[in-house]
């Protein structure tokens, strides 16, 4: 089989802490996503190799990308007392000085584009996907986006003879815990949350450590050394999920904890959190939905649908539902279809590729059984494929499916409706036919019931259906109409949602916002405190 034109150098990182490359006696290994592909076993049996043996000779195997030392209960302590003591004198930092952070990650990434794309690739993203992660950081640190985060830290008033001042004042030490789908481009978070004046540590991935290691400790970290942010602002270690964040739960230093996972954990660590004092900020599932309505462009619609396909479903905020107005159900389930079908899987390089590989399909096959098994028809896919789109049974990619439900009443029976799957499986739904203001009442509270809330879309020329959804829809952190479902833009939020998706204080998450806190400020002159309470 052809090799990989290019094989990245092998790269190496110690535990950053502190402004300083902390040594550590346990490494952990990435091997190219591409090499799963190829060789399987070689893949495997090389981490391991390396893992037990760090002085193998297979380090320089092409397949191996690079590695990052794991820290212990110390390292993991030492960071955050490092944050902890840099807290408050980068928070002494005139708001105007770090966010000028933003503007600079911002030219880095635009000046590293292709690296960062190609360290996402490693790890098994498709070049389409990561280019699509790197969109969102661009918006999230637009100027737009930038000088309405300035403008929401602080704002002042003339009031008679006061100057009042609403302003947000960091949270102190915030600790980060970036997911195995995404680690780099969540870590890129963190950034907000230094410029709004807090100090970060920020936990790579033990299984998927390379790119946020290599995002915090080459792009990031220079750059705080270019705005004079003192050492232990920012701290990156590759660690332990449960050590680090049993640790972090312990630490009276740690303040703020960003978590990003799965909903049913990240809401046990919610109560864990407030339990011992720490603000929980939460980032879990999506059970995103999709409204087309009968006057909508089937085709755009469509489009916007088979997004639900890109990482091969595995992305929080990607569509996982679809309701169909009965009169448009027909044509737009074939187009979905049709679309689907032509999703074909390969290398991370190839530009025209969405799936990602799919490890463990168990459940996919057992969610798909079940909805089959309550009638719901099969439109597309269903299957394991090859690279090469081959439908085969031991494929490490999943067919992009899709399945017709009949019916609004029944349809959070079916486990695909109801819950976030992470599979490139999608339902649509045709809710029984009735009048259409029949139908927009049912189905504005089909999607306010969801469990979940992170994004919800609608497709339609109706002023009055758009009305209607903006005016009524409560849940989830955004709302897009006639737009891509997935796409980015400035001042609108990329992340945070309501439910299951952002737990008890969910909402559109803002991390330069969610790792502060009001305070309000009054600056008088020539006033009477006598006059002020009483009036004159």
């Amino acid at each position: 089989m052809e090799r990989p034109m290019h094989t990245p150098e092998i790269r190496s990182y110690q535990l950053y802490i502190d402004g300083e490359d902390v040594e550590s006696d346990h490494w952990v290994y990435t091997v190219s996503a591409r090499s799963l592909l190829e060789d399987v076993f070689t893949s495997v049996s090389l981490k391991r190799e390396l893992e037990r043996n760090p002085e193998s000779e297979t380090a320089s195997h092409p397949y191996v990308a690079g590695r990052c030392a794991v820290a212990g209960d110390e390292e993991i302590d030492r960071a955050t007392a490092a944050a902890a003591a840099a807290a408050p004198r980068w928070a002494a930092v005139p708001l105007g000085d770090r966010m000028r952070l933003g503007t600079l990650f911002r030219e880095e990434l635009l000046r590293r584009q292709d690296e960062f794309t190609e360290m996402l690739m490693v790890e098994g993203h498709p070049v389409k996907l990561a280019r699509w992660e790197l969109s969102c950081l661009l918006q999230v640190y637009s100027e737009e986006s930038l000088g309405w985060y300035r403008q929401q830290m602080h704002t002042e008033f003339e009031h008679g003879p006061r100057r009042l001042i609403v302003r947000r004042q960091p949270d102190g030490v915030v600790a980060f815990n970036p997911p195995q789908n995404a680690p780099a481009p969540s870590a890129a978070l963190a950034v907000l949350a230094v410029m709004a004046g807090n100090a970060v540590v920020v936990r790579a991935p033990r299984s998927i450590a390379l790119s946020t290691m290599w995002l915090m400790r080459d792009v990031v970290a220079p750059l705080l050394d270019e705005v004079g942010a003192p050492p232990g602002t920012l701290n990156a270690i590759c660690g332990n999920p449960r050590q680090t964040l049993d640790r972090w739960l312990e630490d009276p230093l740690i303040d703020d904890v960003f978590y990003i996972g799965g909903s049913q954990e990240g809401l046990r660590f919610q109560e864990q959190c407030v339990a011992r004092g720490k603000k929980p900020i939460l980032e879990l599932a999506g059970n995103d939905g999709i409204v087309v309505w009968r006057d909508a462009d089937p085709v755009r619609a469509a489009q916007a649908i088979a997004e639900a396909f890109y990482g091969s479903g595995q992305i929080c905020m990607v569509p996982n539902y679809v309701l169909a107005h009965p009169a448009i159900a027909d044509q737009l389930v074939a187009e979905v279809g049709r679309r689907a079908a032509a999703i074909r899987p390969g290398y991370p390089e190839d530009p025209e590729v969405l799936l990602s590989p799919v490890r463990r399909s168990e459940r996919f096959f057992a969610l798909l059984q079940q909805a089959l098994d309550r009638g719901a028809e099969l439109v597309a896919g269903g299957s394991r494929a090859e690279v090469d789109g081959t439908p085969s049974e031991t494929g490490v990619f999943l067919q992009p499916t899709v399945l017709r439900v009949e019916g609004l009443t029944e349809a959070r029976k079916y486990d695909v409706v109801r819950d976030e799957t992470f599979f490139p499986l999608l339902p649509i739904v045709v809710p029984e036919p009735g009048t259409d203001a029949e139908l927009l009442e049912r189905v504005i509270g089909f999607v306010n019931s969801n469990e979940y809330g992170l994004r919800n879309s609608l497709w339609t020329e109706s002023p009055e259906v758009i009305d209607a959804f903006v005016r009524r829809i409560g849940n989830g952190g955004l709302l897009k109409i006639n737009d891509s479902h997935i796409g980015f833009l400035p001042y609108l939020p990329s992340h945070g949602g309501t439910g299951l998706t952002g737990g008890a204080f969910g909402e559109a998450n803002y991390p330069m916002l969610k790792t502060s806190h009001l305070q309000g400020v009054s600056i008088a002159r020539d006033v009477s405190p006598h006059e002020a309470v009483f009036g004159s």
